[in-house]
Parts: structure tokens; C-alpha cells; sequence
């Protein structure tokens, strides 16, 4: 006779729940496990939360869940799994987690595609120097003489570099694939024949800078990586090379970016800075040779979709007894973001 149902619980805020779990999505949810009723729990803290956690054998976490520390850990004796319904666990997943032998699932994965799709797309505009060319049509209102175009616009044999093969790296590489470009590939731990598999070339971290075109910084942020792209190596980069950063804005020493963006040296897309939003009176607001977005390369909108989709595939495979296809393993966690 198969078990009794697992009994599961929301721990994430509520906007970020009614935002990533539509009504499908918690129907879904329900038919795999006995899910406590709302409002959804954003303070372990509270009675009712500590109620809600002496019986739950599920976790389903989101944007905004509290750390799962040893005393949330105490309150929930039959905890036995966490699925995430975002990327990163490295905020509410604590070493207490691991030492119980709690099982742990991300979206990372899922979470990565839109974020992927966001560099890609960024990569060929302004290989085309698209944002460049809109602003000076706008201000001559007539054609320019196309044919006086210079022959460092396009996206024909550029050399893209990857910073880091993580999830988001692999899948921007996979999608230069039916591009004519070249791609080089800067990994501590993907050696020549990962690089190739992957269909990249490996590089040192100063040839990726030096030769890239454009390079696309997709690294977690871990106290060795903190301030990696350096002065040096931004001083390095070709004229008018691109540099992309949708990973974390402390990777890059943004000083030295902010220089030489302002000076016109190099072009750059960051959707993170740091600060995460500049203070109003940071020179790359104004900066015609730098694209600011607010941090919306990953999940938005109908993206948030596919992230439930993975979070619920997982959980079926948990109930059933197939485990996780996307665990998050404790002796990874330092290269995750």
C-alpha cells in the first residue's frame, strides 16, 4: 500500500508566491501533497508558523523564505525536503539543512534560460551596435550612408568570452552555437577538452579579456571572485569591446568600468551593479556608452511559469520516490550562485 501523502508548506513572501504560483500551479500542487492552507509562512517565527512546521514534511521555498536555521530546524522534526522555486539556495538553506540530511531541490536551472536568452540577445545588439545607431537616427532623423559603415560593426566572427561556465555560461554558449561567432571560455575547473565539448575555446582570464570582443561575466559571487574583473583587466579589453555582467554587480570592479565606459574606451550591459540600484548621481545613469537594466534578466512575467513547472516536476519525482533531478548538493554550493 503506497504511504501516506507528504504534507507540505509555502515559505517565501506572499507577493513572491502569488507572483510565481497561479492557481494551476497550487492545484498541481495539491493533487502531490496535503499543502497547508494560507497564508503562506514569511516569519518561521511566529505560533502559526511553528504549528505549520511540527507538521511538515515538505518544504516549497520562494523569494523572501527566512533562513532554515537549527531553530526552525527544531520546530520542523519531519522535514525531510526543500524545493526552491527560484535559483540560488545560499540564503535560506543553512549548514544546519545539510547536517540534518535534508534533501534540496533549485530552479536554477530553469531560472537560467531567461537570464541566458537576456545575454544572448544583448551580445548581438550590440554586436550590431544597435543602441548606438537608434540614438543617432533619432537625433539626425535622416539615413545614414550605410555603406560608410565601419567594419567593427556586426556580429560576423566576433569572439564572445564566457566568464565561468555555471548554469547561465553553459546555456549562453549553447545558444551561440548557430551563430558565425567565436567563443572562448575562462572555468578554473573546465579544462581543454570540457571547453571543446561545450564549443568553446579555454583561455586564461587575461586572454579572455584581451582577445574578447565581448565578454559576458556569469560567475557567482564567493569572496574569491569579488572584485575579479579588475582595473587591469578592464584596462586590457580592445576599444569599443563590450563587457555584459547579469551575475552579480561586486564581481566587477566597477570604478574602474565607470572610467573607462565614461571615457568611451569600452561599452558595457549590466543589468547588476553595486549598490544593486546607483545612487542617483552615479555617472553611468548618464553614460550613452552603457545600458543600465533593473536587474530583469532572470524569471518575469510568464517566465515565472517555468520555474513553478520545475519546482512541481521535482516534487513528483520526490513523492514518488525518484529523487531530485536537480538536487543542490552541499559540496557544490560554493560554486553556486
Amino acid at each position: 500500500m503506497p504511504g501516506p501523502r507528504p504534507r507540505a508548506a509555502l515559505a517565501m513572501s506572499p507577493d513572491v508566491a502569488s507572483a510565481v504560483l497561479d492557481e494551476e500551479s497550487l492545484t498541481a500542487l495539491a493533487a502531490l501533497c496535503d499543502l497547508a492552507p494560507p497564508p503562506v509562512l514569511d516569519d518561521l517565527s511566529t505560533p502559526r508558523a511553528r504549528g505549520v512546521l511540527a507538521g511538515t514534511d515538505l518544504l516549497v521555498t520562494g523569494w523572501g523564505c527566512p533562513p532554515l536555521d537549527a531553530e526552525v530546524l527544531r520546530a520542523a522534526p519531519r522535514l525531510r525536503a526543500v524545493v526552491h522555486t527560484a535559483g540560488s539556495v545560499r540564503g535560506h538553506v543553512t549548514d544546519a539543512c545539510w547536517e540534518r540530511g535534508i534533501e534540496v531541490s533549485s530552479a536554477a536551472a530553469a531560472n537560467a534560460v531567461p537570464v541566458a536568452e537576456y545575454t544572448l540577445a544583448m551580445i548581438l545588439l550590440t554586436g550590431k551596435q544597435v543602441l548606438e545607431s537608434a540614438r543617432e537616427y533619432r537625433a539626425a532623423r535622416t539615413r545614414p550612408d550605410w555603406l560608410r559603415t565601419s567594419r567593427e560593426v556586426g556580429n560576423h566572427r566576433r569572439t564572445i568570452g564566457i566568464l565561468s561556465a555555471s548554469l547561465v555560461g553553459r546555456r549562453v554558449i549553447e545558444l551561440l552555437r548557430p551563430y558565425d561567432v567565436d567563443v572562448l571560455l575562462y572555468d578554473p575547473f573546465v579544462d581543454e577538452a570540457g571547453a571543446r565539448e561545450l564549443g568553446a575555446e579555454r583561455v586564461d582570464l587575461t586572454e579572455l579579456f584581451r582577445r574578447g570582443d565581448t565578454v559576458s561575466v556569469h560567475t557567482p559571487l564567493l569572496p574569491e571572485t569579488r572584485g575579479l574583473v579588475s582595473a587591469e583587466l578592464i584596462g586590457s579589453m580592445r576599444p569599443d569591446a563590450v563587457l555584459i555582467n547579469t551575475a552579480r554587480g561586486a564581481v566587477v570592479d566597477q570604478d574602474a568600468l565607470t572610467e573607462a565606459a565614461v571615457a568611451g574606451r569600452i561599452r558595457a550591459v549590466l543589468d547588476v551593479t553595486d549598490p544593486e540600484v546607483l545612487p542617483p548621481e552615479h555617472p553611468l545613469w548618464r553614460c550613452d556608452h552603457v545600458l543600465l537594466t533593473p536587474h530583469l534578466a532572470g524569471s518575469q512575467g510568464n517566465e515565472w511559469r517555468r520555474l513553478a513547472d520545475l519546482a512541481l516536476s521535482e516534487i513528483a519525482r520526490w513523492t514518488s520516490g525518484a529523487g531530485f533531478l536537480h538536487p543542490v548538493r552541499r559540496e557544490r554550493l560554493a560554486f553556486l550562485a
